[in-house]
C-alpha cells in the first residue's frame, strides 16, 4: 500500500514533537533549522501527492488496514491535494517572516506552527466526518496558542472571543455527527453518500436536521454572514505571521461545505439533493457586500485586510453555490489567489506599522512616512491583485466566475460581485492615499527603520505566487476544471471505496 497520503500529516506532527523537545535547551537558530528541514520534507511530499492524484485519480488509504467503516480512512483527490499544496506554499513565507525575529517572542511558536499544519492537512485529507472533527480541533487548539502566545490587552480579549466561538461551534459539530451517525450508520463520507441517497422517507427530516447543523458549523468556521463578527478583530490583533497563516483557516470551512454538500448531499442524494446551495448563494452575496463596506470604513489597515478575507469567503460561497462545474472551477482558482494576496497584505501591514511609529497602521494622514517606496510598491501590487484589476490573478478568477453565472441570476449576482469589488477598490485607494500619498518632506531627525530582508522576501514570495498563477493560468485552470468535474462525479468516490473495502455493502432498502 502506498503510504504517501499520510506524509502531509505525519511530517509536521513529528517535526512539531521534535521542536517541542529541543526548544528548552537550544537556541532559536537550531529550532529554525529543524523547522525548515520539516518544511522542505513537507513540500516534497505535497508535490508527490499532487503528482499521484494526477496519475491515479482518487486514492483511499486505510490506516492499519481497518475497514473504512471501522477505522480511519484518508481520501486523496484533486481537491485535497490542491488544498494541501496551497497550505504548504502559504506556510513557507509565513515561517520565513516569523524567523526574521518574531518567533523568539512566542513560547512554543515553532511546535504550534507545525501542529497547525498537521491539523490543516488532516482536515483536507480525511475521508471521514468524525476525523474531520478531530483535525478541526487539532488545527484550532494550535491556533489558540499561536494567537494568544505573548499577547496582552486587546489581543487577549479578541483571542478569548475566538476561542469561545469555536468551542461552541465544535460542540454543535459533535451533535450533528451523533445525529447523522444514528440515522445513517456510518461517518465515512463515500459510504454515507450511498446511504443518504436511499434514506427512508420517515428519516429524511432528521437527516436534513443533521445536515443543517453541519452546514451551520462549516459556515461559522468560514465566517459567512451573520457568523463572521468574531473574525475581523481576532485576525487584526494576531501577530503578522500568524494572521497570514490564518487566511487559510476560513477556507477549511469552505472546503468542508464543498466536500460534504457535493458528495453527501449533491445531485444524487435523492430527497436530500442540493440541500444547501439555494440559500448559500444570497448569503454569500450579502457577505461580500457587507465585507466590502467593512473595507471602506476600516480604521486600521489590518482591519481592512481582515474584511478582505471575509469578502473572499463570500466570493467563494457564491462560486460554489452556482452548482455548475464552471463556477466551482472559478472558485478553486480564486481560492489560492485570495489566500496568498491577503496573507501578503497582513505581512505588509506589519511592515507599514513599524515604519509609521506610534501611528501604526491607523488610516489617518500624517507627515510623509520615511522609507515608504518599497512598502508602497508592494501595497500597489497587492491592491491590484486583491480587487481583481487586470492583469493579475484576481482578475482572471473573477472573470471566470462572471462567465459561469447562470442567466436566471446573472443580474443580481453580477451586481454583488462587481459592486463589492468596486467598494474594495475605493477602500484600498483610500488606505493607500492616507498611508503613502504625502509629498511633504520628512521631519528632520526622523529616519526609516531598516527593512528586514527576510520580511520583504516573504511578502514578495506571496505576491509572486499570484503572478505565477497569472502566467500559468492555463495549466492551473485545466487542473481546477478537472477538479470540479471530479467533485460532481460522486459515483467515482463510492466506487473507489467499494474497490478498496469490498465488505462495505449497499444499505438495506
Amino acid at each position: 500500500m502506498n503510504h504517501l497520503a499520510m506524509a502531509p500529516i505525519l511530517i509536521p506532527l513529528v517535526t512539531g514533537a521534535l521542536l517541542l523537545l529541543l526548544e528548552r535547551r537550544h537556541r532559536a537558530s537550531i529550532l529554525r533549522l529543524w523547522a525548515w528541514v520539516g518544511m522542505a520534507a513537507l513540500l516534497v511530499a505535497s508535490i508527490a501527492l499532487l503528482l499521484q492524484v494526477e496519475r491515479d485519480g482518487i486514492v483511499v488509504y486505510l490506516l492499519g488496514d481497518w475497514l473504512a467503516k471501522l477505522g480511519i480512512a484518508l481520501m486523496v483527490d484533486r481537491l485535497s491535494a490542491m488544498m494541501v499544496m496551497t497550505t504548504v506554499l502559504l506556510a513557507i513565507p509565513c515561517l520565513l517572516y516569523a524567523c526574521a525575529g518574531w518567533d523568539k517572542r512566542a513560547l512554543h511558536f515553532h511546535a504550534l506552527f507545525q501542529v497547525q499544519l498537521a491539523g490543516l492537512n488532516g482536515a483536507f485529507l480525511t475521508g471521514d466526518l468524525f476525523n474531520l472533527f478531530v483535525f478541526f480541533e487539532v488545527m484550532l487548539i494550535a491556533s489558540y496558542g499561536l494567537l494568544l502566545s505573548g499577547g496582552r490587552g486587546p489581543r487577549i480579549k479578541a483571542g478569548m472571543h475566538y476561542v469561545v466561538f469555536n468551542i461552541v461551534a465544535s460542540t454543535v459539530f459533535l451533535l450533528a455527527l451523533g445525529l447523522l451517525y444514528g440515522m445513517v450508520g456510518s461517518l465515512n463520507m463515500a459510504d454515507m453518500a450511498a446511504r443518504i441517497a436511499q434514506t427512508p422517507p420517515e428519516q429524511v427530516a432528521l437527516v436534513r436536521a443533521g445536515a443543517g447543523l453541519l452546514l451551520l458549523v462549516f459556515c461559522a468556521k468560514a465566517a459567512l454572514l451573520p457568523l463572521y463578527l468574531w473574525l475581523p478583530e481576532a485576525y487584526a490583533r494576531a501577530p503578522a505571521a500568524v494572521a497570514a497563516l490564518f487566511t487559510i483557516m476560513t477556507k477549511v470551512g469552505l472546503y468542508a461545505v464543498l466536500r460534504v454538500f457535493t458528495l453527501l448531499f449533491g445531485a444524487d442524494a435523492g430527497p436530500l439533493a442540493n440541500l444547501a446551495w439555494d440559500w448559500l448563494l444570497p448569503a454569500g452575496a450579502a457577505t461580500m457586500v457587507l465585507a466590502a463596506l467593512g473595507v471602506l470604513g476600516a480604521p486600521r489597515l489590518r482591519i481592512a485586510v481582515a474584511y478582505l478575507v471575509l469578502l473572499s469567503a463570500g466570493m467563494l460561497f457564491v462560486a460554489f453555490s452556482l452548482g455548475n462545474a464552471g463556477g466551482i472551477s472559478a472558485g478553486l482558482y480564486y481560492l489560492p489567489h485570495s489566500v496568498f494576496v491577503t496573507a501578503a497584505l497582513f505581512l505588509l501591514a506589519d511592515i507599514i506599522q513599524r515604519h509609521r511609529g506610534s501611528t501604526g497602521d491607523y488610516l489617518m494622514p500624517i507627515a510623509s512616512m520615511p522609507g515608504k517606496t518599497v512598502p508602497a510598491l508592494l501595497f500597489l501590487v497587492a491592491a491590484i491583485s486583491v480587487t481583481g484589476l487586470p492583469p493579475l490573478s484576481g482578475f482572471i478568477g473573477k472573470l471566470q466566475l462572471l462567465n459561469s453565472v447562470p442567466e436566471d441570476v446573472i443580474g443580481w449576482v453580477w451586481a454583488a460581485i462587481l459592486g463589492s469589488s468596486l467598494m474594495a477598490l475605493i477602500g484600498l485607494s483610500r488606505s493607500g492615499t492616507r498611508l503613502f500619498w504625502r509629498v511633504d518632506p520628512v521631519p528632520e531627525g526622523v529616519e526609516a527603520p531598516p527593512l528586514r530582508r527576510m520580511e520583504i522576501v516573504a511578502t514578495l514570495l506571496l505576491l509572486g505566487y499570484g503572478i505565477a498563477m497569472t502566467i500559468f493560468a492555463g495549466p492551473v485552470l485545466r487542473y481546477t476544471n478537472a477538479t470540479a468535474e471530479q467533485l460532481l462525479s460522486t459515483g467515482d468516490y463510492i466506487q473507489t471505496l467499494r474497490e478498496t473495502t469490498p465488505l462495505i455493502r449497499e444499505p438495506s432498502p
